[in-house]
């Protein structure tokens, strides 16, 4: 098991965090999301590798901005 961390940019409240939770949710072999919009700290647990451009490509679907930690 895998876990990356993020520093996510835009997100304000629990809707932010609900909206990066949902997109990130969806990558394959995920198994944990912790987000939290006052920190701005996203970690991304997996049973393998965790793809950094898939969670990358979720959070700006989510309407956010990323960078790995």
């Amino acid at each position: 098991m895998t876990a990356n961390e993020y520093q996510v940019t835009g997100m304000t409240c629990g809707h932010c965090e609900m909206s990066v939770r949902e997109e990130v949710s969806e990558i394959s072999g995920v198994t944990d999301i912790q987000v939290s919009a006052q920190t701005g700290k996203l970690v991304v647990s997996a049973s393998g590798e965790v793809d950094d451009a898939k969670v990358l490509a979720a959070v700006e679907e989510a309407g956010y901005t990323a960078v790995r930690v």
